[in-house]
């Protein structure tokens, strides 16, 4: 998870009943797979004293930010669109790499052809 993101910010109030997803999201961001995968990362915990609401921003290596209200967002559906974006930043990378251009764009009549090795739809099939 961390190995596509350069900086972790974890905000919540330590007497805060709201703080579950970002102890989650700490441990899991503290956890010795997490670290090997990116030691570059800066995970920053923020301990507050007032009322605002536990958040966590995340920032991708390609500089752009997010932030979650942990109050209403689990720990694991954070990670979970983090590894979601850092897939697609993947495959950004891949194509550029390659000399494409990004995003890639597919003609219409490429997305109707029927993929190799599969059989075309019966006309009853595409009813139902």
């Amino acid at each position: 998870m961390l190995k596509f993101l350069s900086k972790v910010r974890i905000e919540f109030n330590a007497l805060d009943p709201r703080t579950a997803a970002c102890m989650e999201f700490l441990a899991q961001c503290n956890a010795r797979k997490a670290k090997e995968s990116n030691p570059a990362c800066q995970v920053v915990v923020k301990r507050r004293t007032d009322d605002h609401p536990p958040q966590i921003a995340v920032t991708f290596v390609n500089g752009v930010e997010e932030v979650f209200d942990a109050t209403s967002t689990p720990a694991q559906s954070i990670r979970n669109m983090i590894l979601e974006k850092g897939q697609l930043l993947e495959t950004e990378q891949m194509f550029r790499d390659a000399g494409e251009k990004w995003p890639v764009i597919i003609p219409e009549e490429e997305l109707r052809q029927p993929a190799p090795g599969t059989k075309p739809r019966k006309a009853e099939e595409k009813k139902q």
